[in-house]
């Protein structure tokens, strides 16, 4: 890597999980050009269960198993960001990578543009035998006892930065540390030693702050009469300039909706934050103990003073797996007695399904707050409500015992008690998860440019 005149990095964030809106690209781009300079856009797709069901359509059809909404969110954005010498960096490899990539390829041709150089991000992927024998040694017997599903290292920020070295516009990746999506363009972009600890751990806390998408612009931060934002029908989505020395200031895309303020930043800042201390990454281990916010404009905010350790030895790992069948059934009551009625009916259905554990929900009355041992008859005295659903839900390694569940909410169409309606009932097949730790050297990462594994 070698060291950037440009002083500042640009980078906007368009996804913050798989299923997000497919036109927040859009403004974010729009937003980049204007304000000029280096820039890079990302979009963060996964989450630990959104990969496992990702390798599942893998198991499916080879050619699948990537983000699904990949060309619904590009589609809008590549020619300009092609145009404009802006690069894209993505976990939208999710199961499959390399089948992203092409796909990218050919949604380039399909709108008339050259082929872009795209890199693909491997060394994530840890559910092949080879690589299960290797996770043995770290994990236990307990996968001997399992069917793996997917299993994945969370890799860094390396060869995301080698890639885009390379010459990469476009770099496609599965599982990184949804940080490293923006660490990778910093190494790159600065030419930071890696061992820059205070840098990289700045430009890690500004791929925190970015990683969630809206979250950050008032997003999953609106709370009505308490914490009002304006316009959250249009939020914006976040953009950062990072500096040299790691410091960043966080705004918005350019005429949406949403805030980016110091209460805004703050409550992000500490998601999903396990110890303000010693904030665990791939790439460093981050501490926001003595970070200092400041306001420096409307919808920006500057962050400085996070400071960096060397990064952890080990990298973390997901195994997902088979875990049986959950089986849901809904159905309404309505008017004088409802509550009452629903309350017979978990009673009529706890009766019924005896050698399954039944969880049993009144939506809107008691829901959130209940357990999975179905005490909702016990620790909530029986109320008035004229407006209920009940939900009842039940878990078993049997799929046929789990149907169980939808033909018995089925049968109290008629079986009582009176006036229940709209039944719906859906069966899924679970995931459970397994999480440990190996040595970093045990599950090297690299890339490949696409150009070169298709000739």
């Amino acid at each position: 890597m070698t060291s950037s005149p440009h002083g500042r990095l640009l980078v906007g964030c368009a996804a913050g999980f798989s299923g997000d809106r497919t036109d927040a690209a859009g403004p974010v781009v729009d937003t980049l050009i204007a304000m000029g300079g280096p820039a890079f856009l990302i979009f963060e797709t996964l989450a630990e269960r959104t990969l496992a069901l990702a390798q599942l359509r893998r198991r499916a059809d080879a050619d699948a198993g990537y983000e699904p909404l990949l060309e619904d969110m590009l589609r809008p954005v590549l020619a300009r960001c092609m145009a404009h010498g802006i690069r894209i960096v993505s976990n939208f490899g999710a199961a499959n990578p390399l089948a992203a990539a092409r796909k990218i390829r050919e949604l380039a041709a399909h709108l008339g543009l050259p082929a872009p150089r795209i890199a693909v991000v491997h060394g994530d992927d840890l559910s092949g035998a080879e690589q299960q024998r290797k996770l043995r040694e770290h994990l236990g017997a307990t996968l001997d006892n399992i069917s793996v599903v997917s299993a994945n290292a969370y890799q860094g920020a390396e060869a995301i930065a080698q890639a885009l070295d390379a010459g990469a516009q476009i770099v496609v990746a599965g599982r990184v540390a949804d940080p490293s999506l923006v660490v990778g363009p910093a190494l790159s972009h600065f030419g930071w030693p890696d061992d820059e600890w205070d840098r990289i751990a700045g430009a890690t806390m500004a791929g925190h702050l970015l990683e969630c998408g809206a979250q950050v612009c008032g997003g999953y931060f609106a709370d009505p009469g308490f914490k009002d934002v304006h316009d959250l029908h249009s939020i914006g989505y976040p953009i950062a300039e990072i500096f040299s020395d790691g410091s960043c200031i966080i705004g918005k895309a350019a005429g949406t909706g949403g805030e980016v303020s110091l209460r805004s930043m703050k409550e992000q800042l500490l998601y999903e934050i396990h110890d303000p201390s010693a904030y665990l990454t791939p790439d460093v281990t981050a501490s926001i103990a003595e970070v200092v916010m400041e306001a420096v404009g409307e919808d920006r905010v500057r962050m400085s003073g996070v400071r960096g350790r060397p990064r952890p030895d080990m990298l973390k790992v997901n195994v997902c797996y088979e875990g049986g069948w959950l089986a849901e059934g809904e159905i309404s009551y309505a008017g004088a007695r409802a509550e009452s009625r629903a309350r017979l009916a978990a009673d009529v259905l706890r009766k019924r399904l005896h050698g399954l554990t039944l969880r049993c929900d009144l939506i809107g009355v008691v829901s959130v707050f209940a357990d999975d041992g179905g005490c909702m008859r016990d620790n909530t005295p029986p109320g008035d409500a004229r407006d209920v659903r009940l939900r009842v839900a039940a878990a078993h390694a049997d799929k046929q015992q789990a149907l169980r569940v939808a033909r018995e909410v089925t049968a109290l169409y008629t079986c009582g008690p009176a006036g229940g309606g709209g039944v719906r009932t859906h069966l899924t097949q679970r995931l459970a998860l397994l999480s440990g730790f190996v040595p970093r050297e045990a599950v090297p990462c690299g890339f490949s440019l696409l150009e070169d594994v298709d000739g």
